[in-house]
């Protein structure tokens, strides 16, 4: 296709007239590929409708399959573990098994990549849809070849009669090309929990033949060589490019606006919703940097500054408090305790700093929208622009093309509401594209808290209680979606009213304390509107903050009683998958039982220690152990060594999961020794990568080594998130045993570091 078509259709639609799923409608991310899906760019008549298989597998002309997933691979390797599961249960070949992911218009909603859910639910519904697919073909195979189903095998989709292989009928010969038109039972639940299942019962892990194997990645080759396309190639005829104008203190509003002092570009404004458009992107970035605003001053004093921020968290209001956990009375227990051991930690605020800033194209035209966008939930920004429009859903596409990452809530969203609406205003297609300031300043940011703990002894140094309170910045002040542009900062810009939630979190472990409290605390957002200091989800939401508390605690507990850490855990964790968790990391990194921090061995001046936290994250349990080294002289700690013991239940492919775990490695330990959002009381400081540092290749472990427990008796349970929550804490917990300090507060910078070691 050449020109722009008005086409209206569906997928259901196209096959029962085709019997095939061409490449214009399902989003493919060639060069080739673009051009088709810009230029074919038509929206569904309505949602794929999750209650019939067609809408879950295909089986094209060549025989090939393809299945139709609702999440998408944000580079955790999980489109080959998603079609070594559909193979398996197709008995195909995995390399005859496509994946198509994210559209609106081929996909039902499962939720996006979010919450580690990719394998654990995601792949439930394609398993089932999968196996219920390969019963309906043996069925007919059955009747083809009159022989009974029991006595068919098949093989890499060819069925044939055991013992007489020349009897056989193909997939392609049966179903090519055609539709299944079979119903299968829908949960109707919403988001990550989608679920279908047919007749048939899907395969025992005993059965697997690919499920289980390290099938290889096939993301990675062009990532390396760079034939890769992204969000930011996506090329529409007649497209503007466009750059928000963001106000440069918090609280700003606009005074004044002087159209005539940029070239090439022309001004689009509706009331604070500010940006300019130009036929080319260069002209759009000079006149972005040359434009006359005249602004409004704001408040004098919007933020507390980052030196600031956890004194205004001890003492701001609570505007929403939840006890997630409380078991018997821990005042009482306090009060005729031996001994209160307490201590106090501090996280705070951090930037997603994905690779590059976001970028979205829109066009909308005719009572209809098409959005390509990065974002992990293209269905929440079909849903988020129909709302901004004033649009059916049905009469929104979200197309979803491989981003800069997020593992979140990053500014993806934001880009996606910014060039629907300015695609609306300006009758064209329009790609909005941010700076690197953009994308580190204005990002909605991993929320800041100070977590309170205390632990109550007896005479016998038994704990008798334990606190845990966390007291922050709202993890959701914006949703961690943009389905609602109220939380995204396109109509918060245009006086939407605002959509604010309130929720933290707590720790996830199975201590079993006689009496314990686990609470969480919310404070109001330090802006309400259009701040840069928005809170959101950042990867594993609360997970690392909330257990770099909780489990330097724990340490902070077995140091006050004189019991080694990894023996003190094992003592009161109740669960048995959580303590084998915590044998197998202390065995693989052949943890030497100590009671009191290390003897602050020095080599060459630097110091060595090794510590050790754990947690769980839904169904699964991880244990790391850190192994440091710390120089005094100047400051640096290099995390020279992980061991890391995963079980997140039955494993599809070990590979990927290992390449996942270590992933999260280094992105925790990032955030433990680097990452920091600098502002001070109009606007955000870190705007590039000196101002926002995070972690470079000379800072990277030496070494991790993963221990995997395959429980192939409980499902899949997640692997993209768990990991992350155990790093600050393993790392921090090495660094007492390296030196005998605690570090409540992280990043563990050089400059911290040396004026916690000054006296040593």
């Amino acid at each position: 296709m050449a020109a722009e078509s008005a086409l209206v259709f569906s997928r259901r639609d196209f096959l029962l007239t085709t019997g095939a799923l061409v490449v214009s409608a399902s989003g493919l991310h060639s060069s080739s590929a673009f051009a088709q899906t810009a230029a074919g760019s038509a929206v569904a008549k309505q949602f794929p409708p999750p209650d019939q298989l067609d809408s879950w597998i295909a089986i094209l002309p060549d025989g090939t399959a393809e299945a139709f997933f609702g999440k998408m691979d944000m580079g955790q390797g999980l489109e080959v573990a998603i079609a070594q599961v559909v193979a398996e249960e197709l008995d195909m070949s995995i390399d005859r098994v496509t994946i198509r992911m994210g559209d609106t218009a081929t996909t039902c909603n499962q939720g996006g990549a979010s919450g580690s859910t990719g394998v654990s639910l995601g792949a439930k519904p394609l398993r089932n849809a999968a196996a219920e697919a390969r019963r309906i073909l043996i069925e007919r195979a059955s009747m083809v070849l009159s022989v009974p189903a029991e006595k068919l095998t098949v093989t890499n989709g060819v069925i044939a009669a055991a013992g007489a292989s020349s009897k056989s009928v193909s997939y392609a010969q049966l179903i090519g090309g055609k539709q299944f038109d079979s119903a299968v039972e829908w949960n109707k639940a919403v988001g990550n929990f989608m679920d279908v299942k047919g007749q048939a019962k899907p395969k025992a892990p005993s059965e697997y033949r690919l499920v289980g194997t390290s099938a290889a990645r096939r993301d990675v080759p062009g990532k390396i060589f760079g034939t890769s396309d992204y969000v930011t190639d996506v090329r529409v005829p007649g497209m503007l490019h466009a750059r928000m104008i963001r106000p440069p203190r918090g609280g700003s509003t606009i005074a004044s606006v002087n159209a005539d002092s940029i070239r090439n570009a022309r001004v689009v404004r509706e009331g604070e919703f500010l940006a300019v458009v130009s036929e080319n992107e260069w002209d759009a970035i000079q006149a972005a940097r040359a434009l006359e605003v005249q602004w409004t001053d704001g408040p004098t004093d919007a933020f507390p500054g980052t030196d600031g921020l956890h004194d205004h968290i001890r003492t701001a209001e609570v505007v929403k408090r939840e006890d997630a956990t409380r078991k018997g009375d821990t005042e009482a227990a306090f009060k005729s305790a031996a001994r209160v051991v307490q201590a106090e930690y501090q996280w705070p605020l951090q930037s997603h700093s994905s690779m590059g800033p976001a970028c979205a194209v829109a066009h909308v035209r005719d009572g209809e929208a098409t959005v390509w966008t990065g974002s992990q939930k293209p269905h929440s920004t079909r849903d988020g622009v129909a709302k901004l429009l004033g649009l059916p859903p049905e009469k929104v596409r979200g197309v979803w093309v491989m981003g800069p990452g997020s593992y979140g809530r990053n500014d993806a969203g934001d880009a996606a509401m910014d060039a629907a609406y300015l695609s609306k205003l300006t009758g064209r297609p329009v790609r909005v594209q941010g700076m690197r300031s953009d994308g580190t300043a204005w990002d909605p940011k991993g929320a800041a808290c100070v977590h309170r703990a205390r632990a109550a002894l007896d005479a016998s140094g038994k704990v008798t209680a334990y606190e845990f309170i966390s007291k922050g910045l709202s993890r959701v002040n914006v949703m961690f979606n943009e389905s609602d542009p109220r939380d995204c900062l396109t109509g918060q810009s245009l006086g939407m009213p605002l959509n604010p939630g309130a929720g933290l979190g707590t720790p996830s472990e199975s201590y079993a304390f006689g009496a314990k409290l686990l609470a969480w605390e919310v404070v109001p957002p330090l802006l309400d509107r259009c701040s840069p200091l928005r809170t959101s989800h950042l990867r594993d939401p609360l997970g690392p903050e909330v257990h770099f508390g909780s489990e330097q605690f724990i340490d902070e507990i077995a140091a006050a009683v004189g019991a080694d850490p990894v023996e003190f855990r094992l003592r009161y964790i109740s669960a048995p998958r959580d303590a084998a968790v915590v044998k197998a990391a202390a065995e693989k990194a052949g943890w030497t039982p100590h009671k009191t921090h290390g003897k602050r061995v020095a080599r060459n001046g630097v110091l060595h220690g090794r510590g050790i936290a754990y947690a769980q994250r839904g169904e699964t349990v991880v244990a790391v152990i850190a192994q440091i080294e710390v120089s005094p002289k100047n400051g640096r700690v290099w995390a020279r060594k992980f061991t890391v013991a995963h079980d997140c239940g039955l494993i599809i492919n070990p590979q990927s999961l290992r390449q996942t775990i270590e992933g999260n490695v280094v992105q925790g330990l990032s955030r433990t020794l680097f990452e920091e959002v600098q502002f001070d009381r109009k606007q955000v400081t870190s705007v590039d990568w000196a101002s926002y540092p995070i972690l470079e290749m000379k800072d990277a472990p030496e070494s991790i080594d993963i221990v995997l427990i395959n429980s192939t008796e409980i499902a899949p349970s997640g692997a993209g998130e768990p990991t992350m929550r155990c790093v600050p804490a393993a790392v921090a917990n090495a660094f007492w045993d390296a030196t005998g300090v605690r570090m409540r507060r992280v990043p563990l910078s050089p400059a911290r570091v040396k004026a916690a070691l000054a006296h040593i």
